[in-house]
């Protein structure tokens, strides 16, 4: 089989998180989607991102689905034990019956046993942009959701989503980066950060949370890199650092604690990805940081402004 060259992503999102989802695409696809789906010249696994649902590798389009059926039948197309899918996005306006005859149709002409449940590759076909594509499908394994639910955990912590989108806009394609969340809390950046393979350390001053991270981490498999100690005592230098900014919920937080936070990322690394619960742009600048993008994430009451710093 010919290397896919053209990949299609199906995009899914809350109207909450619309912003994030946007950005966290643009910075992994290099565009930002016109729609909750995208093309791709290269390959992103599914998985990478919370947003991203399902992927085609391409193998043939066609203007008409006999146009698929034909090329299939034309190079002998061959799987084992294999099974088609249908893969409806938001902008589908195929009606259910013509699914089900594309389904049908392609999986006869394809050479080898078909096996429904359980198959061991999954293709798939759809319509999108007024073109038929086909090829082979990849589905999110949500494997990051069994970390929504911690040992510890508290209630202003970041989700596991807003999390991994930090990751991905601190990381994008660059997988030899180093980061640093020197505010890590109950860890959820840096153990976001280990599931994608990326270096990654955390810092946490207050001891009885660092605790709880490190407790985090071991329960989830994963490398104990939180350091338990004030983050201005940081000698390293990163790419990258992820700051969450405390804001007195459980601690006493003042604008100058901020400030110094701030500053202090600004001295340990060329990036930053900076969390506020208000608009904070007069002090991020005053602590050095050009602010290159933003988005945010609004929930009930709360919002956390996201600024992309250099």
């Amino acid at each position: 089989m010919k290397k896919s060259e053209l990949y299609f992503y199906t995009i899914n999102y809350p109207k909450y998180e619309e912003s994030l989802a946007r950005l966290e695409i643009r910075y992994l696809f290099g565009r930002e989607p016109q729609d909750k789906h995208i093309f791709s010249d290269f390959y992103i696994p599914t998985s990478r991102s919370a947003f991203i649902k399902e992927c085609i590798s391409v193998i043939y389009s066609g203007g008409s689905l006999e146009d698929i059926v034909h090329q299939i039948e034309r190079d002998k197309l061959q799987y084992d034990n294999f099974k088609v899918r249908y893969v409806k996005h938001e902008d589908d306006t195929v009606a259910y019956e013509e699914r089900l005859k594309a389904d049908s149709a392609v999986g006869y002409v394809i050479i080898g046993e078909a096996k429904l449940h359980d198959p061991d590759i999954v293709l798939g076909i759809t319509h999108v942009n007024g073109r038929w594509i086909f090829g082979e499908y990849e589905k999110n394994n949500m494997e990051w959701q069994s970390r929504e639910v911690k040992p510890y955990n508290y209630s202003n912590a970041l989700g596991v989503r807003t999390g991994r989108a930090l990751v991905n806009l601190a990381a994008a394609h660059n997988s030899d980066c180093r980061l640093v969340d020197p505010c890590c809390g109950i860890g959820t950046v840096v153990m976001e950060a280990q599931s994608m393979g990326l270096s990654v350390k955390g810092f946490e001053i207050n001891p009885l949370i660092g605790e709880n991270a490190k407790k985090n981490l071991e329960y989830f498999g994963f490398r104990d890199v939180i350091t338990i100690g004030d983050m201005h005592y940081i000698k390293e230098n990163f790419d990258t650092a992820i700051v969450d900014l405390p804001y007195g919920l459980f601690n006493p937080t003042t604008l100058e604690t901020q400030v110094a936070i701030m500053k202090t990322a600004r001295r340990i690394s060329d990036r930053a990805i900076i969390v506020t619960m208000e608009n904070m742009d007069e002090h991020i600048r005053a602590a050095g940081f050009d602010i290159v993008d933003r988005c945010f994430v609004t929930k009930g009451k709360f919002t956390r402004y996201i600024s992309i710093c250099k």
